[in-house]
């Protein structure tokens, strides 16, 4: 059996599952032989397409084990099984700095003890010539003893030592955390894509946000690339001036423009800290207001040196009481793996920054109608079509309408300039605002009816977040529609750069399921895909996407015979959608 609840691997019995991710797939486990529970990290299939791999894994893998560090989830071991590399790491029972940030602001206390913890573990490991590649708080674990960890520590990095269509196709990052360069999928990286992902922690932990969020992945990943930083005191004014200088350089575009070193971060932060009143020890001063502000939309030149102000005196409190939570077992769950990779064929449209970004708004339902931006001019062909001209030269006329963007992304669509059909989606989703009903819906059915499933998606969803926020049911048709966007975009690696698949289950669970096992089937596990369905099935059995899945994945392991009857079933059921109809025809001319 491979990776079963109850089935040995190796001297490692397997007690339950704890999460799963685009890399990897987490088990809690006992090992007999020295009592202890640890936490085994599965690799997923797809690594194995590059038949080195495996060797460079190992090497890779021993590399990072040697990282010795008080507050590094430390490698115990690593081996494979039926031809799968898994690693095993200490079992840390506890949280994860994610959870407690979702409990409420942090103390003083937890905030020092974030900088001394995290911090020296990321420094440490720079200084081994290891880099991180995708610091997040659910990646800093809490122990029941209140220790914090810096988990996955080099997990990218051995991803990357192969050269599979999953590690090759996936950069190992997180949106919201992501580094501009990183982000535009630059090869020769250093330890300032970690600053900048540290720094993004410590936006969070200070003003109560990340800097950046939007309805798709793509639009984070472009803000972190072109959109000046939101300034911390404009969106809490409780933030320190010092303290929003530090960050300003923390989360410089430039990585020349940040710290040299995590340490050098950590020593600026403190002495900003203590600058502005607010001792290291000994308070619970927290930093978060009630009310965050929304972080405006107009665009804004970032500051690189913010005008000197008085320093604030922080009141005198309590310290605040030790670590309260108990355990609820490991949390360390790998984020599900952006298909950022795909980021990098989009670039050549953007990599000429626009002369103006909208910011999506942040922390607000309401919508805003920001005004209107200069457009860039996209990436064209030398020659450019009459319809084409014709859809630029409105832009220009109406720079502010979403319906003109959207216009020239369905010409750039048809015509084959595919990056500037995206950068424009993208722009003209900003400026129709978060409760635009009628935009969405006319674009998503204008990209349905060229088949441009994962666009398609983007918009559905969109619209179903209004619905929900409305209280109202989803419309038949919406729902139809979407789900067949959903089911057939989720195939494509770029999928997730355009729909949060969090979202999808926020709007119907095992829809969710199904989306993220179709997804695992071409780009990632048929273990995970399979799991997935039965996730779904125990939800929602009479599904119709179900069965389909169930067969796409037996015509992927070469079970014909096993998928003829549920395409034939899907095929002549009149009740079933009629795409799925006729996928399950298509399919069977496939296999017959």
């Amino acid at each position: 059996m491979s990776f079963t609840v109850g089935e040995n691997v190796g001297p490692y019995r397997i007690i339950e599952q704890l999460g799963q991710g685009g890399m990897a797939t987490v088990f809690k486990a006992y090992h007999a032989s020295l009592d202890r529970y640890v936490a085994i990290k599965v690799l997923h299939q797809a690594f194995n397409e590059d038949s080195t791999f495996i060797g460079r894994f190992q090497r890779e893998a021993r590399v990072v084990a040697k990282l010795e560090h008080p507050n590094i989830v430390p490698i115990y071991d690593y081996s494979e099984h039926e031809k799968r590399p898994y690693l095993v790491m200490k079992y840390i029972e506890g949280d994860t700095l994610k959870a407690r940030l979702n409990k409420g602001p942090l103390s003083a206390v937890e905030i020092e003890q974030v900088i001394d913890s995290v911090g020296s573990a990321l420094g440490y490991a720079h200084r081994q010539g290891i880099l991180h590649r995708d610091i997040k708080p659910s990646n800093v674990l809490i122990s029941t003893d209140g220790v914090m960890y810096l988990a996955d520590f080099g997990l990218a990095r051995i991803a990357q030592a192969g050269e599979s269509t999953l590690s090759a196709d996936s950069i190992m990052g997180t949106p919201q955390y992501i580094s501009p360069e990183q982000a535009m999928g630059k090869k020769d990286l250093d330890a300032g894509t970690d600053i900048y992902s540290f720094g993004v922690m410590l936006y969070e932990m200070v003003v109560g946000q990340v800097p950046f969020t939007a309805d798709t992945p793509f639009s984070i990943i472009h803000d972190h690339i072109y959109t000046p930083l939101p300034l911390p005191m404009d969106v809490n004014p409780s933030v320190p001036e010092p303290v929003q200088r530090v960050l300003l350089k923390a989360l410089a575009k430039d990585r020349l423009d940040r710290y040299e070193t995590v340490e050098d971060l950590n020593r600026a932060f403190k002495s900003a800290w203590v600058d502005a009143g607010i001792p290291m020890q000994g308070t619970a001063i927290t930093m978060r207001p009630k009310t965050l502000k929304a972080a405006p939309v107009t665009v804004r030149v970032e500051k690189t040196v913010a005008k000197p102000t008085p320093p604030a005196k922080g009141p005198e409190a309590k310290r605040s009481s030790a670590w309260m939570w108990i355990g609820v077992g490991l949390t360390s769950i790998l984020c599900l793996g952006v298909g950022f990779f795909a980021l990098r064929t989009m670039l050549p449209a953007l990599q000429t920054p626009p002369t103006a970004v909208v910011v999506a708004p942040q922390a607000t339902n309401t919508p805003i109608n920001p005004p209107p931006p200069q457009q860039a001019t996209p990436t064209l062909p030398s020659k450019v079509s009459p319809g084409l001209d014709a859809a630029l030269n409105n832009v220009k006329q109406n720079p502010g309408d979403p319906n003109a963007h959207l216009q020239l992304s369905l010409v750039l669509w048809d015509e084959g300039q595919i990056n500037a059909a995206v950068e424009e989606l993208t722009q003209a989703s900003n400026l129709a605002g978060p409760g635009n009903k009628d935009f969405f819906q006319g674009a998503a059915e204008e990209y349905r009816k060229r088949e441009a499933w994962v666009p398609t998606s983007g918009m559905y969803i969109r619209l179903a977040a209004i619905y929900r926020a409305e209280g109202a049911e989803i419309p038949p048709d919406v729902m139809e529609g979407m789900r067949e966007a959903l089911y057939k975009g989720a195939e494509k690696k770029d999928m997730p750069l355009f729909v949060f698949f969090e979202r999808i289950e926020a709007v119907n669970l095992p829809l969710g399921y199904i989306v993220r096992g179709r997804y695992a089937l071409y780009n990632g596990s048929i273990e995970d895909a399979k799991q997935l369905v039965t996730s779904a099935e125990k939800v929602k059995p009479d599904l119709y996407e179900i069965p389909l899945l169930k067969a796409e994945i037996a015509i992927k392991l070469g079970d014909v015979e096993i998928a003829k009857p549920f395409l034939l079933s899907l095929s002549s059921d009149l009740g079933a959608p009629a795409w799925i109809r006729e996928m399950a025809d298509a399919l069977l001319k496939t296999i017959q």
